[in-house]
């Protein structure tokens, strides 16, 4: 008996979302990839003999048109990766909308730790830096676990091919990729103090949970600030929160802990302002990335006010 499509293809629609993020680097391309991989999928299901599993299928069908829409494209970055050095008091803040920014992911704290791990905004930072079909290689190899032989057979390459990819995947990334992060056990109490000194615009109480070398980046501007002064004198002079003028919503980005901030309008409603994504080492806040794209918001279970 024939399994319907829905029935046979509906339980990867999540894990194929964050496979294409992985590969893309935007949520609101992922998305889009995975309608265009299960209209594809539909439209082939006929035909369809079930040599292999109906998720292997599908994630070939996912990868080839993610390959097919990173043909050309330029890589996704965030500020601090475009190798520019720490915006000072003297530089102006600008927008840059012409460069396609990496966007957040949004993940479940109920999700495994595999999606947990590698939709963190480092590890899709650096995959960025990789052609699309080595990407693709080290996505399918060491986050899907596929066989080298298995990969082969989904991206149509040969077995020395793929293990020759892969090897030159790893040697980039470990040029790219930082050590892992691990947020220490009592985080929930430093994010409690987070929201709270963030509410009340205290910016002494915010900088003193900050790492030495902190960087705070906010595309769409192509500037950032390291170090906790810098991150101090524009969160003072350029933020326009005022104390007591902020909310903060709980989400997680990429197994990362994160927030929707608001900030109370003229007719007192609190609306959204950015999306703020936090990486945490050694009981200190090492990153900030605020996001702009007030579009995110729905996705990460954002309400339009607060």
């Amino acid at each position: 008996m024939t399994v319907d499509f829905e029935t046979a293809a509906d339980p990867f629609r999540r894990e194929l979302l964050a496979h294409c993020y992985r590969m893309l680097g935007s949520l609101h391309d992922a998305e889009d990839l995975v309608q265009e991989t299960y209209l594809r999928a539909w439209k082939a299901y006929d035909r369809f003999e079930g040599r292999s599993s109906v998720r292997t299928w599908l994630y070939r069908i996912a990868t080839n048109a993610c390959l097919t829409a990173l043909d050309g494209k330029a890589k996704r970055p965030l500020p601090f990766g475009l190798g520019t050095e720490s915006a000072t008091e003297t530089d102006p803040l600008t927008q840059d909308h012409e460069v396609p920014w990496l966007e957040p992911f949004p993940t479940d704290p109920a999700a495994i730790v595999t999606e947990r791990e590698s939709t963190r905004l480092a590890f899709v930072a650096a995959l960025q830096h990789l052609p699309p079909r080595q990407r693709a290689v080290l996505v399918l190899r060491d986050v899907l676990r596929l066989s080298a032989a298995e990969t082969a057979d989904e991206l149509e390459m040969t077995v020395a091919a793929v293990n020759s990819a892969l090897q030159r995947a790893h040697a980039q990334l470990k040029d790219l990729t930082e050590d892992e992060v691990v947020e220490p056990a009592d985080a929930k109490a430093l994010l409690d103090r987070w929201v709270k000194a963030f509410e009340a615009k205290d910016i002494p109480a915010i900088i003193g949970m900050f790492a030495e070398d902190v960087v705070w980046e906010m595309p769409p501007f192509p500037q950032f600030y390291r170090g906790p002064a810098m991150v101090a004198w524009h969160l003072e002079n350029q933020c326009p929160a005022v104390p007591h003028g902020a909310r903060m919503i709980a989400t997680e980005a990429g197994g990362q802990p994160a927030f929707g901030l608001y900030l109370r309008a003229e007719d007192g409603v609190f609306r959204p302002f950015n999306l703020q994504v936090l990486e945490i080492g050694q009981g200190r806040i090492t990153r900030v990335s605020s996001f702009f794209d007030l579009t995110l918001f729905p996705g990460f279970g954002l309400p339009a006010t607060a």
